[in-house]
């Protein structure tokens, strides 16, 4: 079973996160200010740490980090803040964060970030091709086929194909594919990403073909192994 470390100091927001962590099958330690979060975290034993960037204690989140970091820690870390500024986010990010979540967050989505930090990494050989039931991507060529069968797509379709490949079997949030597939900051309700799927369905797709692109109501979308 995966582990976690929480380092929030909202006692409330620290409980719900444990809890929806707890639901979603991981084991899930807490420390409520950055002196104990450095304790734990640096103690090892985490495959992701969640942390909060405002703590109390005299370290904040950042500064956590940093020391993390200088030591040689380098368990995934998911930094949670209101500060959603893009200079915000690039200092969470530099200071050694992997991910970077503004709140209000809705609990899927953390999960679902952190199952893409907690993934396996892949062998050293370099990746040439990704492979999900009878759907191919060559990653050198950019070709796609499924049962063999050439599939044209454009540009915007292909990066979209490869994120969700890359994810088979976890739900990717619409916030996950407007920042890593568009490389925006989602702010605003928008169909784009919708719409770009339900093209890439019917070409992904061909007639009397097992669907692979699921809807997951009022999140996102999971890719899988057709039927």
């Amino acid at each position: 079973m995966a582990r976690v470390l929480v380092v929030e100091d909202d006692a409330q927001t620290a409980a719900e996160i444990v809890g929806a962590l707890v639901d979603h099958g991981l084991e899930v330690d807490s420390a409520a200010t950055g002196p104990d979060g450095l304790l734990r975290a640096a103690a090892g034993g985490y495959d992701a740490i969640v942390l909060d960037r405002m703590l109390p204690g005299g370290l904040d989140g950042l500064g956590l980090l940093s020391t993390l970091r200088a030591v040689g820690v380098e368990v995934p870390v998911l930094i949670l803040s209101a500060l959603s500024a893009v200079d915000e986010r690039v200092r969470g990010l530099r200071a050694g964060g992997d991910d970077y979540l503004t709140k209000p967050f809705d609990f899927l989505e953390l999960t679902a970030r952190l199952d893409v930090l907690m993934r396996p990494r892949g062998a050293l050989s370099p990746e040439t091709a990704l492979r999900v039931g009878n759907l191919e991507v060559d990653l050198l060529t950019h070709t796609v086929r499924r049962g063999g069968q050439l599939i044209d797509l454009l540009p915007r379709e292909y990066r979209l194909l490869e994120y969700l490949m890359r994810h088979e079997g976890q739900v990717v949030t619409r916030t996950m594919l407007f920042e890593e597939v568009w490389h925006y900051r989602y702010d605003e309700p928008t169909n784009v990403i919708d719409v770009h799927v339900s093209k890439l369905r019917r070409k992904i797709d061909p007639e009397g073909a097992a669907p692979m692109i699921q809807t997951v109501r009022g999140s996102g979308y999971v890719l899988n192994a057709a039927d």
